[in-house]
This record gives C-alpha cells, sequence and structure tokens, in this order.
C-alpha cells in the first residue's frame, strides 16, 4: 500500500523538489534595469495558473474537464511521470546555462548577455519547452480532458510571454538576436523555422 501511493505521488514530488531548486536559485539573478509591466506579467500568468490549477487539482467536477481521455494504467502513468522528469530536468538545465541572466518576469539584466549554447542552441526558450514537456507528462498522467485544457492555456501564456521577451532582446542584441532567431527554433526542437 505504501508503495502504491509512493508511485502515485512521483509526479507532485518532482514539481516541488523543482518549485524548491526554482526558488532557491532565483537568488543568484543579476541586478534587473528593465522589467515588464503589472499587465503584461498578467497577461500571461493569468492563464498559466488557470492551467496549472486544471491539471494539478485532484477533481474537477465538470464533465467539460472530467472526462477521462487516456486508460488510466500504470503505463500510462509511467509515460507521463517520464515526460515529468525530461521536461523538468531540460528546463534545470536551462536554468542553469542561463545563469545569473535568469528571471521568472521579462526583464533586461544588468551586463545581460545572449546566450546561444546548451539547451539554449536547441531551442530560444528551453526553459518554456522543458515546463510544456512536465505539463504534458502530468497531462497524459492525469489522462482527464482538463489536460488538454491546461496545455492549450500554459502553451498559449508561454508564447504570449516569449513574444515580449523576444521583442525585448531584439532590442538589446539587434543584429545577432536576428540571426540566433533565424539558426534555432522558439520552442520545439529541430522545427522549422
Amino acid at each position: 500500500m505504501h508503495r502504491h501511493w509512493l508511485i502515485w505521488n512521483l509526479i507532485p514530488a518532482m514539481w516541488i523538489a523543482w518549485c524548491l531548486y526554482w526558488i532557491i536559485s532565483a537568488r543568484n539573478a543579476k541586478r534587473t534595469v528593465r522589467r515588464e509591466s503589472l499587465a503584461s506579467r498578467a497577461s500571461h500568468v493569468l492563464p498559466l495558473v488557470v492551467g496549472i490549477l486544471l491539471v494539478a487539482l485532484p477533481h474537477v467536477p465538470s464533465p467539460l474537464f472530467a472526462t477521462r481521455i487516456l486508460p488510466r494504467t500504470l503505463a500510462t502513468y509511467g509515460i507521463g511521470v517520464a515526460l515529468v522528469f525530461l521536461g523538468l530536468a531540460f528546463a534545470v538545465w536551462a536554468r542553469r546555462h542561463i545563469g545569473s541572466n535568469w528571471s521568472g518576469t521579462v526583464t533586461v539584466k544588468e551586463n545581460h548577455v545572449l546566450i546561444c549554447t546548451g539547451p539554449y542552441a536547441w531551442v530560444r526558450h528551453p526553459i518554456y519547452t522543458g515546463l510544456l514537456g512536465a505539463i504534458l507528462g502530468s497531462a497524459v498522467a492525469r489522462g482527464e480532458l482538463r489536460g488538454v485544457w491546461a496545455l492549450a492555456l500554459c502553451t498559449a501564456a508561454f508564447v504570449s510571454k516569449l513574444r515580449t521577451e523576444e521583442r525585448w532582446m531584439r532590442q538589446v542584441f539587434g543584429e545577432a538576436y536576428e540571426r540566433y532567431s533565424a539558426a534555432v527554433p522558439a520552442l520545439i526542437p529541430l522545427a522549422p523555422r
């Protein structure tokens, strides 16, 4: 019984560990010289929060969300666990690689550096790619229609946020960012640009 409980709680445990790492590592960021407005931040944070709640809550009473679309099996759950693990690991790799340039909001840092190596050589926004992979894994493990809604809302939130980031990076890095954008896809590795 104890092992059964442990298995079915692997995903929440991974998300909690990731959150703790994210909070602790945020202390090492450079000083911010430009930050997005509260309205801009709300435009992507609110759909992200709703999406996360949809997939994280144990039960959602509406058939619009609670309809099962994948079988509730250990295999389905295992695929979800693997996707969550890989997604969070990719996000952590990207967070470690970007180092003190990182911020949870759209910002320009003091002495901001354009990072184009490591996971940033695969996609321009690898933290979002990793988190979307982990959200997909959570949705697969949940196996209900709400996972589709959650993934759609979270994707929309990250696309909204990355558009602002891209605009700012073009202002800061000019032609260097244009070349980087032409060579590396935004979210999906090996995707056509």
